[in-house]
């Protein structure tokens, strides 16, 4: 990823800047004097916009899990009515979401709960906003597709959805050219497992 535009306004820079960082490097390895000089901004400016690193953050965050949102909506749209593609839409989104953002080092979130260990951290909302999005959302459609074990299939998915990024991480490690697994195929066995046979399928 590159340097943030000069002409983006400075917020917007700030957060490019702190995207890139705390993903490339590590939220505790990345200073905010750092983030400053990829933004191309002063202290004082930071510091109008958010009260401090924390607040950065949690900001950092918030705009993952929004643009996640977002593209797991638009994925939902394209399924339509049907019940397998919209247990699946979850893979054709973190696909999607790809061409929008780095995902080569595995969940932000997953990443970030390591080092937002305390509760009142300004992140730790967020970090708990992923996981209920992501359970929650699988469960209800699994319940709505009919799954004999709505808690039991949600889990099986969020596990393929994890090491699906995790395998990303994992591929970053490595030149050598991998062929991805076919998450979406173990996903589309999962929910066969889970759902009642229909007459005709």
């Amino acid at each position: 990823m590159g340097t943030p535009s000069a002409r983006a306004p400075a917020r917007t820079r700030l957060l490019d800047a702190a995207e890139e960082l705390f993903y490339e490097h590590g939220i505790a390895a990345t200073g905010v004097d750092a983030v400053l000089r990829r933004a191309h901004v002063a202290p004082a400016t930071l510091y109008a916009h958010f009260p401090g690193k924390d607040h950065l953050v949690a900001a950092y965050l918030q705009r993952r899990h929004e643009r996640w949102v977002c593209t797991w909506d638009a994925a939902l749209r394209r399924a339509g009515e049907d019940p397998l593609a919209r247990l699946l839409s979850v893979f054709e989104a973190l696909e999607d979401l790809q061409g929008v953002q780095d995902a080569g080092r595995g969940c932000a979130f997953l990443a970030a709960a390591v080092e937002v260990a305390d509760p009142r951290h300004p992140a730790h909302p967020w970090l708990v906003a992923d996981t209920e999005l992501l359970t929650g959302r699988l469960r209800s459609l699994a319940v709505d597709a009919g799954a004999a074990d709505p808690d039991a299939l949600a889990a099986e998915l969020l596990l393929l959805y994890d090491g699906a990024l995790a395998g990303r991480a994992r591929r970053a490690l490595t030149s050598a050219a991998t062929t991805p697994p076919p998450v979406r195929d173990l996903a589309a066995a999962a929910v066969a497992r889970h759902l009642p046979v229909r007459p005709g399928s």
